[in-house]
C-alpha cells in the first residue's frame, strides 16, 4: 500500500508519497501521475531505488530546489530504510518563506520518512533454486535437511530416481549444499538452476 504524509514548515506544504515500483518505467508513470494531479505545486522532488547489486538503478531530482537539498536526502531515506523497488515523491507548495538549505534538507527528509512509515513494506528475500537428483533411499534424509533450513520443494519427480527443485534463501544456499553432501555422503547431485531471484 502507498504511504502518504503531509508536513507544514513556515507556510510551505510538503506532501510525501512512498510507493512500490516494479521497474523504471513504472516509477516514471507514477511520478508523471503525481505531477499531473498536483500540477499547481512549486516542486516535485523525488528519488527511486530499483533492483539490487549490479542491476540496481538509482535516480533522484531536486526539481529546481537548491542542489542537494531534496532528491539526495529522499534517496538517503530509501537507502537508510534498506528498501528497494521504491519511489518517494515529495511535492512542495511554497508558502512564501525561504527555508534555507538546512531547513529544506530537514523538511524533505521528514516528509519522505513519514511517507515511508505510512506505507506497507513487503519483505522479500533473494532465493536460489537447485535441482537435486538422488536415489529413493536418500529422499527422507534430504527432505529433513530441506525443512530444517526453511527451504521449499517447488517440484518433484519420482520416476527412475527422485528429482526435486528446491528454492532456498540465498544466505542459506551454501549451508544447504554442505548439509546435503554430509547427510548423503555426497550421493546427491546438486545443480544450480536459478540464482538470485526475489521471493
Amino acid at each position: 500500500r502507498d504511504g502518504r504524509a503531509e508536513i507544514k514548515v513556515k507556510g510551505s506544504r510538503f506532501i510525501g508519497e512512498a510507493m512500490p515500483v516494479a521497474d523504471v518505467s513504472e516509477a516514471q508513470e507514477r511520478l508523471h501521475a503525481i505531477r499531473k494531479r498536483e500540477h499547481a505545486a512549486t516542486h516535485h522532488c523525488y528519488a527511486w531505488r530499483i533492483g539490487l547489486f549490479e542491476q540496481q538503478r538509482l535516480k533522484f531530482s531536486d526539481d529546481g530546489e537548491p542542489g542537494g537539498t531534496a532528491g539526495k536526502p529522499i534517496l538517503e531515506v530509501i537507502e537508510g530504510a534498506g528498501v528497494t523497488n521504491t519511489l518517494i515523491v515529495v511535492t512542495r507548495y511554497f508558502g512564501g518563506t525561504k527555508l534555507g538549505t538546512g531547513g529544506l534538507v530537514r523538511a524533505y527528509t521528514e516528509a519522505a520518512q513519514k511517507a515511508l512509515e505510512a506505507a506497507d513494506v513487503t519483505q522479500s528475500f533473494l532465493t536460489k533454486t537447485f535441482r537435486l537428483r538422488m536415489d529413493f533411499s536418500q529422499y527422507e534424509p534430504v527432505q529433513r535437511v530441506i525443512h530444517k533450513l526453511g527451504a521449499t520443494i517447488t517440484s518433484s519427480d519420482f520416476a527412475d530416481a527422485v528429482t526435486l527443485h528446491v528454492a532456498v534463501r540465498l544466505s542459506r544456499a551454501e549451508e544447504l549444499q554442505k548439509q546435503l553432501t554430509e547427510t548423503t555422503a555426497g550421493k546427491v547431485v546438486c545443480e544450480t538452476i536459478e540464482s538470485e531471484t526475489a521471493d
